[in-house]
């Protein structure tokens, strides 16, 4: 892990990379890190992986005030805060890795699938992934109506029992995510991947399979 504007990153990768991969992340995506990486290898090694560590998730990454869903934390909509740090982040990591001509993309895993997409809204990035984003968040639908999104490749997914969650709220997920797509059809090349498991399941490779199809895509774009 290094520190970065004061924020403590993942660097998986190399210097003056064609691809800058920028992912919100928690413990629970370091410990996948290992089969997200292999899976990206599989398409290219001309990449650096950033991982920038989340201290409070349902505040950081949420982009407006949301009631808890589950337990007693509510989402306090910090995300607007956090992605100026993020930000940060990314102009630093282009200085130190010579990386200022990279094609960026973000990505993450869901409430930090959601940053990633809600991320896409507020500045040009050449590609999204948003792993079974959590796009049942309150609004969220709505603002994607009213703002354009700044990319041109949407890399869309969602394990194929998560629609059978016991919450009503994230069992919406699935006709949230279809209606998502719709709305994306005609602005972006996206795509919508189905994988088997419920939400917890090959997290890290899921994340991965996302930013491969983006490189995929800008290569033969």
């Amino acid at each position: 892990m290094e520190t970065i504007k004061n924020l403590q990153c993942f660097i998986h990768g190399k210097k003056q990379a064609k691809y800058l991969l920028i992912q919100p992340i928690d413990e629970h995506d370091l410990e996948a890190m290992e089969e997200e990486i292999e899976t990206i290898n599989k398409t290219t090694k001309d990449y650096l992986l950033v991982g920038i560590l989340v201290n409070d998730w349902q505040k950081e990454l949420s982009p407006w005030f949301m009631p808890a869903i589950f337990g007693n934390q509510d989402f306090t909509g910090g995300a607007d805060l956090f992605y100026q740090e993020v930000k940060e982040v990314i102009k630093e990591v282009k200085v130190l890795y010579a990386m200022q001509d990279a094609n960026v993309i973000i990505g993450g895993y869901s409430l930090a699938g959601l940053f990633a997409l809600y991320a896409a809204y507020q500045d040009e990035y050449d590609g999204v992934v948003g792993a079974s984003p959590s796009v049942w968040f309150k609004d969220f639908l709505s603002y994607t109506q009213t703002h354009p999104i700044q990319t041109q490749y949407v890399y869309l997914s969602l394990g194929d029992k998560e629609e059978k969650a016991r919450n009503k709220i994230m069992a919406s997920v699935g006709d949230c995510l279809r209606t998502y797509q719709s709305y994306l059809q005609n602005e972006t090349h996206c795509v919508l991947e189905m994988n088997p498991g419920n939400h917890f399941k090959d997290t890290g490779i899921r994340v991965g399979k996302g930013f491969s199809w983006i490189i995929q895509n800008l290569n033969h774009a």
